[in-house]
């Protein structure tokens, strides 16, 4: 029977490489399973386990890193104010599936905020003097400079979301125009005639693909188009007030809002209650994330999910691999992956 601490046939402390003979695998196999690199059939990493197992195995860690010109340290960069962080459970249920999925590998997650100036250039000097393996980097604007900057650094990285549809770095999102689809196609099966939208902000890829499925939502079922009715959001409660009450001014016949965020949704919620707009019963509202504001607005929202978790999951078994495969970057741009998760739309008594 093994106990902790076998002596390896070298008469120390086992080895690597008698791991790996134990599971009848080659040592950089070993090294992706005591690595948590998802590149590894289940059979294969229960050989590799039972063989950690029976020899007593101990990872090095520190010396492991330092051979490997690694850190064992991931960033997850949000280029926003921390109050936004804190104020939209978005972020803390990406954060949570980031956290899940790192509970089992030797990993510590640094949380960085990147939404100034003054911070993004700390941050770059950070990033240069590689003290991390990799960066999840969630929130991003078209413009903004940190994912040009990781790829010249050759640092792994995963964004929550495409800047473009030409993105090149590994990405995973939602399906942000289906949605949408989903969301105003509901509405009008309701028999809303006058659908109105608050985007997100639309320096985002993922709000623009939210107009692009309302957009053609109502072209496919023959409704017009009206420019009028879409009015421009920034996913804050703030900025769904505002959006809401220029959207009255201009169309007081609406009766139905599909908006950007459920965050958004209780601003524009706010705006209605205050011009005497009831809900559903004069105003229909949709919102999206699907996240415990819906839940417990007055009344429930209705709102589509968008798999948040899971998607910090994903992200994190992507950045995993590209890890564990530090080849140089031009060897993998073909190998870049798009991942786009389903959404579902979960129907209240707010529509």
């Amino acid at each position: 029977m093994a106990t902790h601490g076998a002596r390896g046939r070298s008469g120390g402390r086992p080895t690597l490489e008698e791991v790996a003979a134990r599971a009848g695998v080659g040592r950089g196999t070993v090294s992706r399973v005591i690595n948590g690199s998802p590149r590894v059939s289940d059979a294969t990493r229960a050989a590799v386990e039972a063989a950690v197992a029976e020899l007593g195995y101990v990872p090095n860690t520190a010396a492991r890193a330092l051979a490997a010109n690694r850190t064992d340290a991931i960033a997850l960069v949000v280029p926003e104010p921390e109050t936004r962080f804190f104020a939209e459970p978005y972020f803390s249920d990406m954060l949570k599936g980031v956290g899940a999925e790192l509970t089992d590998t030797e990993m510590q997650l640094l949380l960085i905020f990147a939404g100034s100036d003054k911070e993004r250039r700390r941050l770059a000097q950070y990033l240069a003097a590689h003290r991390v393996d990799g960066v999840l980097l969630v929130s991003v604007h078209a413009d903004d400079p940190l994912p040009d900057l990781l790829a010249q650094l050759e640092i792994p990285a995963v964004i929550s979301g495409p800047r473009s549809a030409a993105e090149t770095l590994t990405s995973v999102d939602s399906d942000n125009y289906g949605g949408a689809r989903s969301a105003v196609e509901h509405l009008m099966d309701r028999g809303r005639t006058r659908i109105a939208h608050i985007t997100g902000r639309l320096d985002v890829y993922g709000a623009q693909r939210r107009v692009d499925g309302y957009r053609d939502a109502l072209r496919d079922a023959g409704r017009p188009v009206d420019d009028g009715l879409i009015e421009p959001g920034d996913f804050t409660e703030e900025g769904g007030a505002g959006a809401m009450r220029a959207l009255l001014e201009r169309h007081p016949d609406l009766d139905a809002v599909f908006a950007g965020s459920d965050v958004t949704a209780a601003g524009a919620r706010h705006a209605l209650r205050e011009a005497g707009r009831r809900i559903p019963e004069d105003v229909a509202l949709v919102g999206y994330d699907d996240s415990a504001i819906a839940r417990h607005m007055d009344p429930p929202l209705t709102s589509v999910r968008q798999p948040i978790e899971e998607m910090g999951r994903r992200m994190i078994d992507l950045l995993l691999a590209e890890i564990a495969d530090r080849r140089p970057t031009a060897s993998r741009d073909l190998e870049r992956t798009q991942a786009v998760l389903a959404t579902e739309l979960v129907t209240r008594a707010s529509s």
